[in-house]
Formats: C-alpha cells, sequence, structure tokens
C-alpha cells in the first residue's frame, strides 16, 4: 500500500510538472508573473499623463452591469486625460476581426449607465484563436492605434484575453490586453476573484421569480413545480437561490457527483420527499435543478463524453447515423442512452456549442426528472396526486437593471481595468475584495490571467483553459444549505424577496449575495 501511495504521489508529481511546462511554452511572455495591488499615492506632485486610445468588447452571454464597466472605464480613462478615447468593438469579438467600432462618448453613455443588457455594443460568441484572427486582431489594434484592449467575459472570454496578450507580445504590439470577470454563472471565481459580476442580479430576479411560484403553489395546493435554472457547468445559482427562498428540493450538481447518484436514484429521493408530503397533506411543492445537473450525473456524464468525442464535427445527426453512433458508445453509454425517453435522446445530439460541448440549456432536464419520478411512483402504486409543471428560467435573469451591489461593482471594475492599461500591465484581469466591506475597503488588484488557466481537453484536444470554480461542498454556503434542507423539504419555509430594490434602506438595497456572505 506505501509503495502504491508514493507510485501516485509520482504521478501527480510529473503530471504538475507537465502542466506547468506546458502552460510556460505556451505563454512564455506572460507566464508567473506577479500580482499587481493598486494603491493611493498621498501628496503626490500631479503627473502630465498622455491620452490613451482603449477598445472594449463584450464577449459572450449577458449579464447586468455590462454598461457600468464601460463607464467606468470611460470616466477613469478621461478622468486620466481628457483627450483619452474608447472605442467599442460592435457584436462582440467578431467586431475586432472586422474592424468595427462606435468610439463611446459621454453623450452616447449618458442613457446607458446603470442599464442592463449589452446593447450599447452588442455582444458575441466568436473565439479568435486560429492565425488568421490572431493575424487580423493586430491588423485591427495597429489601425485604430489602440494602447489596450479591454475584453469583458467568462472564463472562455479570459482565455481568449490570455492568448491576445501573449499573441501581441510575442509579435512586439505594444497594446495591453486587461480582462474583466462576467458571467451570471457565478463559476468565474477564486482566492483572487469573489465573484463575477451579474451573478448578484441574476439570481435576484430569479429569487423573485421563485418566491411568487412558491406563493401560488402554496395558494394552489395542486402542483409540484420543477425549476431549471441557469448554471451550466456549476450549481452556484441553484445554491445561492435556494438559500434565500428555501425550495422543498434543491438538486446541487456537485453533490451529486460526488456522491455518485444515479439518475434512477435522483428520482428515487424526490418520490421519498413527495411521498413524505403527501402523508401530511401536502400535494405541492418547489424543486430547483440546474442547467447543468445532467453532466453532474456519473452514467449520464459518460455518455456526454462519449458524445462530444464522436459529434465534435458532425452536423444534423440522421436516424441512420443514430445507429451507427450507438456501435461507437460503450455498452453502458449505449444503455443510459437507450434508457432515456427519445426527445431526450434528439436533444444530446443536437449541434455542439463552439466549445464542441453538448447545449445543456436545450436539454429539458426538468422534463426527464418529472417523467422518471412519475415512473417510480407508479411503480410504488402511489395512490396520492403529483401534478408537475416545468418551467426554466434563463434569459430572464441576463439583462435586467443591475442591482446596485453590480452597479457599483462593475463602475469600479472599469477603473481598475483603465489603471491596468495606464500603468503599462497586460494579460492581467481588473479585480476588487473583499466584496463582503463597504465599497471603500474594497482593494483594487490585477491578478495575471495565467495563474488561473489549466489545460483541459476540449474536441479531443488538450487546451489552455480558465479553470472553472464549482460548488464547494465544504464551505459555509453548502454547509447552510444541508442544515435546513430536510426542514424545508416537508415544511412550507417559503421566502419571496419580492423584486431587486434600488432605493431605501442600504440593508435591501446593496445586500451582497447570501453565498459571498
Amino acid at each position: 500500500l506505501a509503495q502504491i501511495l508514493q507510485n501516485l504521489a509520482s504521478l501527480q508529481l510529473e503530471k504538475k510538472k507537465v502542466k506547468e511546462t506546458s502552460l510556460k511554452e505556451i505563454f512564455p511572455h506572460t507566464y508567473a508573473m506577479p500580482i499587481v495591488t493598486c494603491v493611493t499615492q498621498k501628496n503626490a506632485a500631479p503627473v502630465q499623463r498622455k491620452p490613451l486610445r482603449v477598445g472594449v468588447v463584450f464577449s459572450g452571454g449577458q449579464a447586468s452591469g455590462g454598461h457600468n464597466v464601460i463607464a467606468g472605464l470611460f470616466d477613469a480613462l478621461t478622468s486620466l486625460c481628457s483627450k483619452s478615447r474608447l472605442f467599442g468593438f460592435l457584436e462582440g469579438p467578431g467586431g475586432i476581426l472586422k474592424n468595427e467600432t462606435k468610439e463611446i462618448t459621454k453623450e452616447l453613455l449618458t442613457s446607458y449607465r446603470n442599464q442592463g443588457g449589452f446593447d450599447l455594443i452588442g455582444s458575441g460568441r466568436t473565439k479568435i484563436e486560429t492565425k488568421e484572427q490572431l493575424a487580423a486582431s493586430i491588423e485591427t489594434m495597429k489601425h485604430l492605434s489602440l494602447d489596450g484592449l479591454v475584453i469583458i467575459g467568462g472564463d472562455d472570454s479570459n482565455t481568449n484575453a490570455a492568448i491576445l496578450a501573449e499573441y501581441f507580445l510575442a509579435h512586439g504590439l505594444s497594446t495591453k490586453v486587461i480582462g474583466v470577470p462576467k458571467t451570471i454563472d457565478g463559476d468565474l471565481q477564486n482566492e483572487f476573484i469573489d465573484i463575477s459580476f451579474g451573478f448578484d442580479t441574476a439570481c435576484k430576479v430569479y429569487n423573485e421569480m421563485i418566491g411568487n411560484i412558491a406563493q401560488d403553489a402554496l395558494s394552489a395546493k395542486k402542483y409540484y413545480h420543477f425549476i431549471k435554472l441557469m448554471g451550466r457547468s456549476a450549481s452556484h445559482i441553484a445554491l445561492e437561490c435556494a438559500l434565500t427562498t428555501h425550495p422543498n428540493i434543491t438538486l446541487i450538481g456537485e453533490e451529486i457527483a460526488a456522491k455518485n447518484k444515479t439518475l434512477l436514484s435522483i428520482g428515487e429521493e424526490i418520490a421519498d420527499s413527495i411521498q413524505a408530503r403527501t402523508a401530511q397533506g401536502k400535494n405541492y411543492g418547489v424543486v430547483l435543478i440546474p442547467e447543468g445537473l445532467i453532466e453532474f450525473i456519473p452514467e449520464m456524464k459518460l455518455l456526454i463524453q462519449e458524445l462530444n468525442r464522436l459529434l465534435a464535427d458532425i452536423k444534423n445527426i440522421s436516424l441512420t447515423q443514430r445507429s451507427e453512433i450507438e456501435k461507437k458508445l460503450s455498452t453502458a453509454s449505449v444503455q443510459c442512452f437507450r434508457s432515456l425517453p427519445e426527445k431526450i435522446q434528439t436533444q444530446l445530439l443536437l449541434d455542439r456549442d463552439p466549445h464542441g460541448n453538448v447545449q445543456v440549456s436545450q436539454i429539458e432536464t426538468e422534463k426527464l426528472l418529472i417523467d422518471t419520478v412519475q415512473m417510480i411512483l407508479k411503480k410504488r402504486n402511489f395512490s396520492g396526486k403529483f401534478h408537475a409543471l416545468q418551467h426554466f428560467f434563463g434569459y430572464e435573469g441576463r439583462c435586467s437593471l443591475p442591482s446596485n451591489f453590480d452597479a457599483k461593482y462593475c463602475y469600479a471594475l472599469g477603473h481598475v481595468a483603465a489603471l491596468l492599461i495606464e500603468g503599462g500591465f497586460t494579460g492581467y484581469m481588473s479585480t476588487l475584495s473583499p466584496l463582503t466591506k463597504p465599497i471603500e475597503e474594497w482593494e483594487p488588484k490585477g491578478i495575471p490571467l495565467t495563474s488561473m488557466i489549466i489545460l483541459e481537453e476540449r474536441k479531443g484536444i488538450m487546451k489552455p483553459v480558465i479553470k472553472k470554480a464549482l460548488v464547494d461542498l465544504s464551505k459555509k454556503p453548502f454547509v447552510s444549505f444541508m442544515k435546513n434542507r430536510k426542514k424545508w423539504e416537508i415544511e412550507d419555509c417559503y421566502v419571496n424577496p419580492g423584486p431587486i430594490q434600488f432605493f431605501g434602506e442600504k440593508e435591501i438595497t446593496d445586500i451582497i449575495p447570501i453565498s459571498l456572505m
């Protein structure tokens, strides 16, 4: 046993060495850079600063507060030097490749401050990764004579920022690249990033709708509401909403993976809860489901991984191709695939996303769970009432007016991005912490993007990506949820927080995410 453990330790050490060597080879100019801390210089003599020309782009899905990042960036640049200019790339990274921009002016920004959405310049999901795309990016930077480029996006977009920063340096381009942490999913967080912007607003929007549905369930007393929430790779939104609204059941993908729960065992547990509530005369309830749940269920995860490899370059699967694909799956995955309703099978075979992965938002996991529970209750000869409704809360949370927390956080992130560019830094992410303290105590920092990057398989190839943060089952948010969920399961402890509040008592208007607290 000692020898086996020693061999495993040696293997892990070798893997770490390989990873570090590989990343250093991929990012020779930006690997192992130091953290940058912004400090206030007291009684410093005025400095004559040169005007800066900076580009900004929204990358990926929308998140409330994006306009305030641009507002903060503009205000900081023009306060450093009134002649500085800001250019917004239209419709996402594709605008960089096409050199399509809109100049951001004070007048233009007036109607966008503290507003939701990304409609000032639009967004897109184009990945800049081929040699031709990287070369086109350099030409755009040169054409506009940009001193800096700010990329507002999630983990993939900020990985792209790291790649661009490295490529620009390797080709002698002086344009600085700074990333800003954006994603409502909350999976862009680590020891340096407390939370990504947009998460707080999205959860508050979902909490209002969940609270309304819980109130309806308690009033009508005849429906079980299965609610799927955004959160493809992590269950942060589901956990935050559970801590706020106290639904009867909340599935946390990371717990299901840790306990190797099968689809059938999950259905059995929900069926147990339904029977327990029926015994108390309750034929209603609320169930929260993270969007990416299906990828945490062991047998489904294996099936999806195999399908992703097989279908990376195939579109529009026909019935004849489906039988051919089944022949290439492992025995376990074939059994899993055939056990699923035909509609779910079809959804699993839909076109892949830009990263070659199944589009989980199109898979009706909530319907799959309802069907599974109905089958189990039928086998148990359940004589009670089980009427289920399905919901998916997704896009509703992406473009709301930003909460006061997100509005201030985003404005400050824009300022930090400007300071990093003015300071001559590239390949960094704009951050502030600790966000649990008053805004006056937030510390602005620049975190090297490469410090967050790992190597991960994408379309069968190992690629550099910023590691997604999953729900930590040992941390206080999940532990608190664990302590309360049995009570919430049977009793009706629903909380309806109502809509986002912008004016009034700060204890209400400026509240931060419970899981962050």
